[in-house]
């Protein structure tokens, strides 16, 4: 049986979008997995393997990351019309119920679908976001996404992120390194190693506001009667320890866990999330077969 099979929608206005499908349990909501700004399906390469089988995993790519299609016009790079796009496959999919995990942007997305339509939300995990976004974390990621770069050799790729990454992840090898390089970059037919996303997709991101919705506090508190897991980097420059903080008490039963020696984002692999991911989804199964 194959890990997963290749999926793909189609946008509002005519983009040919990708998602990864890993079988699991039917009986059970699946997990709708929406990576960060400059990620793709990649990212949750590690959860999916890790659950499929026991659980569903759709792992999307949007417009302008991965397999989906780039836009012909950047400022549809922005949260609103990437919910359009998501609403569109949740409609292909008949999808009533699921458990959405967002990291970063994907997490923005989620708290907006919770608030658009709170009772398809079985739980949620918010990795290493919230309804506050510092600004040191903004004017950082401002600074180097849509800077196009190529390399030669994987090695090559993955020496340039452990240098310009070493404080998020300060306990990575290089293989770590490769790995990471591997989920963030793709090969050209010219034998370049170049980012696998839309350069463009900088263009409405640097404009202020763009990154998120008007009232993210008002979209967060539809989340709080869900079984819900907020993940923090230890060093995170987007997710304040006290605006996590803050979201716990939000939301009455909300599991809060920090991933030592990590920054923004957490993978999600690490042995912290894995036991806390698990424990969202026993209580949501134990709600299902109730």
């Amino acid at each position: 049986m194959p890990r997963f099979t290749d999926g793909y929608w189609w946008s509002g206005d005519g983009l040919r979008l990708h998602y990864r499908d890993y079988p699991g349990d039917a009986a059970r909501p699946p997990l709708l997995c929406i990576p960060g700004l400059t990620r793709n399906a990649r990212d949750y390469e590690a959860l999916a393997e890790r659950l499929a089988g026991d659980w569903r995993v759709i792992a999307v790519e949007l417009r302008g990351r991965g397999e989906s299609a780039y836009a012909k016009d950047p400022m549809s790079y922005v949260p609103l019309t990437y919910l359009q796009d998501l609403e569109a496959l949740v409609a292909e999919l008949k999808l009533t119920r699921f458990v959405a995990v967002g990291t970063s942007l994907g997490g923005i997305l989620t708290m907006l679908m919770a608030s658009t339509h709170p009772e398809r939300i079985a739980g949620a995990v918010l990795n290493d976001v919230g309804p506050e976004i510092d600004a040191a974390g903004l004017a950082r990621i401002r600074g180097y996404v849509g800077k196009a770069n190529w390399f030669p050799t994987w090695m090559h790729a993955a020496r340039a992120l452990a240098e310009a990454n070493g404080d998020v992840h300060p306990t990575y090898g290089i293989a770590e390194w490769l790995d990471m390089a591997k989920r963030l970059y793709r090969l050209t037919s010219a034998g370049r190693i170049v980012l696998d996303y839309d350069m463009k997709i900088a263009e409405p991101f640097r404009v202020p506001g763009n990154e998120a919705g008007p009232d993210m506090w008002r979209a967060f508190d539809a989340l709080n009667d869900k079984p819900l897991l907020i993940v923090r980097g230890a060093h995170s420059d987007i997710l304040s320890a006290a605006t996590a903080q803050a979201m716990r008490a939000h939301v009455p039963g909300a599991d809060l866990v920090t991933i030592p020696d990590t920054g923004h984002a957490p993978t999600l692999a690490e042995p912290e999330a894995a036991a806390a991911i698990d424990r969202l989804l026993a209580k949501i199964a134990g709600a299902v077969q109730a």
